[in-house]
């Protein structure tokens, strides 16, 4: 069929190919992957939220109250009291008068731009934005220009080249294959005008940067007017899944009329919005877990800056150590499993060529000893490849 496997054979040969593999048990720092204990620096899980008892309790008990699931899509019958509630709150933790709900990331990006904008609009996007908010862009029909990662500048001069109706600029709030912070104030300077607004896909913000984790745009002291359309998930710092999109009552009530990933797909579990509910309250209160998630980061950087590893510029819990080659990179992560530590291996396309990457992520629930490990493992696998 269409030469597939002669693709997916290449794939192998370019040391492409993606494979799945099997964890038993709850995420943690140290996991049961394809029947092998290991250290695993490769969740978003941030805040060790993921296999907190309460949100767990608090999933069971929706489960008894809810059910299994929703039933039905939101505006039939499937939008229940424990998914209203969660919009309440996550509306309160962002500082904005609305929020909705929507099972995965990527159909609140998708399912937002498209209500958005279209034929005869103009988006504006980073280089280096997830893919969600890339596809989004595409399937908007919208006219798509990429600026230069970072670069307020560039976007400017797009913007005002741009003959679009309605331009809209979207950016991750922190960058997931990076870990460096989006210019915020620059770029919501830079996209003002009535015709013009500035959406954040704060993903890897929410839970754990700026003022009580409430992310990004909090940490830059933007407001709903400069940046009107934020976008949250509940699967890293909070510990489950879904995503919401906040910001005033017009947009969210434009994204209940228009959005088509919100409309025709069925809710998720109440139950699951019952543990985020739980999971929110504990990201908020418990500062100890941003605190002690800084200095596990800071203590990684300065080791592996001790042992001349390559890392990028990034305060955030994403850490990636920069290895070039995609055989580079894939030869160390094999090097670290056989070390009993779990790093994946980022490569093309998901990066740019020649930057293939470890992408190291810490979390709240890891520990000093187990930083100390993988700096360990590292400098061995220095060693070993150097060797060859």
């Amino acid at each position: 069929m269409w030469e597939l496997e002669q693709e997916l054979e290449r794939r192998r040969a370019e040391g492409l190919y993606r494979r799945r593999r099997v964890v038993d048990g709850p995420q943690g720092p140290v996991i049961t992957v394809d029947g092998r204990e290991v250290l695993a620096f490769c969740s978003n899980d941030y805040l060790g939220l993921a296999a907190d008892p309460r949100p767990a309790e608090a999933m069971a008990r929706g489960a008894r109250e809810y059910g299994a699931g929703s039933g039905a899509a939101h505006l039939v019958s499937g939008h229940g009291r424990a998914h209203h509630a969660l919009e309440e709150e996550l509306a309160a933790f962002v500082g904005r008068p609305r929020a909705l709900l929507f099972s995965t990331g990527y159909m609140a990006n998708l399912g937002a731009v498209a209500a958005l904008v279209g034929a005869g609009d103009a988006v504006f996007e980073d280089r280096l934005n997830h893919a969600s908010l890339l596809d989004a862009g595409l399937l908007s029909r919208a006219r798509l220009q990429r600026y230069g990662h970072g670069d307020p500048a560039d976007l400017q001069r797009r913007l005002g080249d741009s003959k679009g109706r309605h331009k809209l600029v979207l950016t991750d709030g922190v960058f997931s294959m990076d870990g460096d912070l989006a210019p915020l104030p620059a770029l919501a300077e830079a996209a003002v005008g009535e015709d013009t607004a500035l959406m954040v896909d704060d993903a890897h913000g929410l839970g754990v940067i700026g003022p009580g984790g409430r992310g990004s745009v909090a940490a830059a002291g933007l407001t709903t007017a400069e940046v009107p359309i934020l976008v949250g998930t509940l699967g890293k710092a909070f510990g489950s899944a879904g995503a919401f999109v906040a910001g005033d009552a017009a947009l969210i009530e434009t994204l209940i009329q228009q959005a088509r990933s919100y409309i025709y797909t069925t809710a998720a579990p109440p139950a699951v919005a019952e543990a985020t509910r739980a999971a929110l309250g504990i990201a908020r209160d418990e500062d100890w877990r941003r605190d002690h998630l800084q200095a596990l980061v800071a203590r990684f950087r300065a080791g592996a800056a001790a042992l001349g590893l390559e890392l990028m510029e990034s305060e955030t819990p994403i850490q990636p150590v920069v290895l070039g080659e995609t055989a580079r990179a894939v030869a160390w992560s094999d090097a670290l499993w056989q070390r009993g530590i779990l790093v994946t291996a980022i490569r093309p396309p998901t990066v740019p060529d020649g930057t293939a990457r470890l992408r190291v992520t810490l979390s709240a629930a890891h520990d000093e000893a187990q930083v100390d490990r993988l700096l360990e493992a590292l400098s061995e696998c220095r060693e070993e490849m150097e060797a060859k």
